[in-house]
């Protein structure tokens, strides 16, 4: 339950900090590769100062882990490119219309089974909060809902594969965390020349529109970069332990705080009728429950590490 928790604040938290960073800091793209450097060199360091155990790097691991990366790294893009283009409270309506999509994803792609009636009705809350939120955004733009449904959609894809992952490849918690963001770090040049986010750096650069030596600029970039962190290895116990439609809504109901913050700190936020729909949005994820047959046995990892074997939320067939 402590690392579920856990992770509820770093995800409430993070939102607020990486929507912060990308207004001092408008490059979404090295933003991530900053967090992926931070997260697989961090964890790296550690282990070879014996402070935790990762599991080795593989050529053969990381062949295979390569898709889960691409759609982890793709997913994260899209996330900062939609708070680039829109508010937090769009970012936060699409995040909740996601276990919609896992759930059918989790049933036909990983054999899991269907959901129950009120698991249905609960992601039906959660949608219907979303459209109404939808219709009364006075700010729609054009490109932030095409970002909005492409972090939709990849997110919807990152849950359920990675949930695969999780259970076939036999890597440890601070394993999964290393090889996920060195891959995704390597798929940084790629990015630079199909967004051509690198002409963009030199061109601010060249026009000193940022002051790189401002502590304004990199303490929000510092903080995202130690989110990112945490929120990789808590997510990563809480995708064992849990479905991938469970995860999903834990990453929803999350967003209360989120949302608290959002309307105290920002002044770019939804009207009062979109936060009645972002609330059911939340609300709908506090309705939800997990089906109650027992996930599949996961593969043991190469390390036994002692909080992996902890119950992180009580079980369905343990109720």
């Amino acid at each position: 339950m402590g690392i579920a928790l856990a992770y509820c604040l770093a995800a409430s938290l993070l939102s607020i900090i990486n929507k912060w960073a990308i207004m001092k800091f408008p490059f979404p793209g090295l933003l991530t590769a900053l967090q992926y450097f931070v997260s697989a060199f961090g964890v790296y360091v550690l282990g070879s100062l014996g402070l935790l155990k990762h599991d080795k790097l593989d050529s053969k691991i990381m062949l295979k882990f390569l898709p889960a990366a691409v759609c982890f790294y793709i997913s994260i893009f899209t996330n900062s490119e939609l708070l680039l283009h829109a508010n937090v409270d769009t970012f936060i309506v699409f995040r909740s219309a996601v276990p919609l999509f896992v759930a059918f994803g989790e049933a036909v792609y990983l054999k899991q089974p269907w959901p129950a009636c009120k698991t249905w009705l609960s992601l039906g809350v959660i949608f219907t909060g979303a459209l109404l939120y939808v219709l009364m955004d006075q700010g729609f733009s054009l490109d932030a809902y095409t970002w909005a449904l492409a972090y939709l959609g990849s997110m919807s894809i990152d849950f359920v594969y990675i949930k695969h992952i999780v259970m076939t490849i036999g890597l440890n918690t601070w394993g999964l965390v290393l090889y996920n963001n060195l891959e995704a770090l390597l798929l940084f040049p790629l990015e630079l020349l199909v967004m051509g986010e690198g002409l963009q750096l030199l061109k601010e650069t060249s026009k000193q529109s940022i002051n790189w030596y401002s502590f304004n600029v990199w303490l929000p970039v510092a903080l995202s970069c130690a989110f990112g962190l945490a929120i990789s290895f808590f997510g990563f116990s809480c995708r064992r332990n849990i479905s991938a439609t469970g995860f999903t809504v834990l990453g929803v109901v999350n967003k209360l705080l989120t949302v608290a913050i959002n309307l105290f700190v920002w002044e770019h936020h939804a009207s009062l009728v979109g936060t009645l729909g972002l609330l059911m949005c939340i609300g709908g994820g506090v309705l939800y429950q997990q089906s109650s047959s027992k996930p599949k046995s996961l593969v043991p990892t190469s390390e036994d590490i002692d909080v992996e074997q902890q119950p992180l939320l009580q079980k369905p067939n343990d109720a």
